[in-house]
């Protein structure tokens, strides 16, 4: 986000920054609490909302177009198009400032609990005193216990558990109502924690989690037996839809077109974060900033949702 943010600010007007952005602010927006809302909008001097809104109407080829149109272009080429879009990106870059980018990040980091993977050996070494895989086993034990206790009472939880089949229901709300929970009641269970325990006992040497979200799904699958080992969930996604893609293409069927692609790779990476695509998030960032729900209608047709099911299943698997 960091980056994109002081690009944007510095001069970077592609249409792939400006799309990228919105989308991540977007995502924060959805998270955040009256609070950290109010103490952006007071160094912004607008809502979040309003900042995506502005950033995602910059890129809008409709609104392009009409802005090279009052300039006198009546049928605008291409050198009209790109002098509006950038000047629409300049004025909605006009509101990052550095106070405000490290503001924003301050509170991504806090609302989404980024897991400081340089400080984790540190930390072991602070909690885990002693006999490191006696520890590390006494804490897994732990876990594995307060989640056979709860299968039943968290909804997540119980899918998992109880009906894994149906473990693409999982919800990013769902994952995180887990989390809450979890934290309320076992603070020194934390994810970061266990996580770190868990790739201590199975020699671990894969990537680490995005988030403590991921690294709880991942978690839970070590316990309910889904996952022999320790699985970092952004992986498996993009494992699975590698091999989703291979499968879709390898017979002679009809092969997925590149703004296709384009659109899976989206949803693909809304799924490392978000668990589960429905309809109503192609109304969000980034999918809005490229038509949102009617062009993937219109890529798709009436085997858009279809698709959509199949993503969540597959890449949940």
């Amino acid at each position: 986000f960091k980056d994109l943010a002081m690009g944007l600010m510095m001069g970077d007007r592609s249409e792939e920054t400006v799309s990228s952005l919105a989308g991540r602010l977007s995502r924060l927006d959805n998270k955040l609490g009256a609070e950290d809302q109010d103490k952006i909008a007071a160094t912004a001097g607008k809502p979040l909302s309003a900042i995506v809104r502005q950033l995602l109407e910059a890129i809008d080829p409709d609104q392009v177009e009409a802005d090279a149109r009052a300039a006198g272009q009546p049928e605008p080429d291409d050198a009209a198009m790109e002098t509006a879009r950038e000047k629409r990106v300049k004025q909605a870059a006009n509101v990052f400032t550095g106070p405000l980018i490290t503001l924003m990040d301050t509170i991504r980091r806090q609302s989404e609990q980024t897991i400081d993977h340089e400080n984790l050996d540190t930390l072991q070494r602070a909690e885990w005193a002693g006999d490191v895989e006696e520890n590390a086993r006494k804490i897994t034990e732990d876990f594995k216990a307060y989640l056979t206790e709860n299968r039943d009472e968290i909804e997540a939880l119980s899918i998992y558990f109880n009906s894994p089949a149906r473990r693409s229901d999982v919800t990013h709300a769902m994952v995180k109502e887990a989390l809450k929970t979890l934290k309320e009641d076992r603070p020194r269970l934390a994810p970061l924690t266990v996580w770190r325990a868990y790739a201590y006992l199975d020699n671990y040497k894969g990537s680490n989690p995005l988030n403590e979200l991921t690294a709880l799904v991942a978690l839970v699958r070590r316990v309910c037996g889904l996952d022999e080992t320790l699985t970092c969930h952004s992986d498996r996604v993009r494992r699975n839809f590698q091999n989703w893609i291979l499968k879709r293409h390898s017979g002679a069927g009809e092969k997925f077109t590149e703004e296709q692609m384009d659109w899976l790779h989206m949803i693909r990476e809304h799924l490392t974060t978000s668990f589960a695509i429905e309809r109503d998030d192609l109304e969000l960032a980034p999918f809005n900033g490229k038509g949102g729900l009617g062009r993937m209608y219109a890529l798709f047709g009436d085997g858009m949702d279809g698709i959509l099911a199949e993503m969540n299943e597959v890449l949940a698997a």
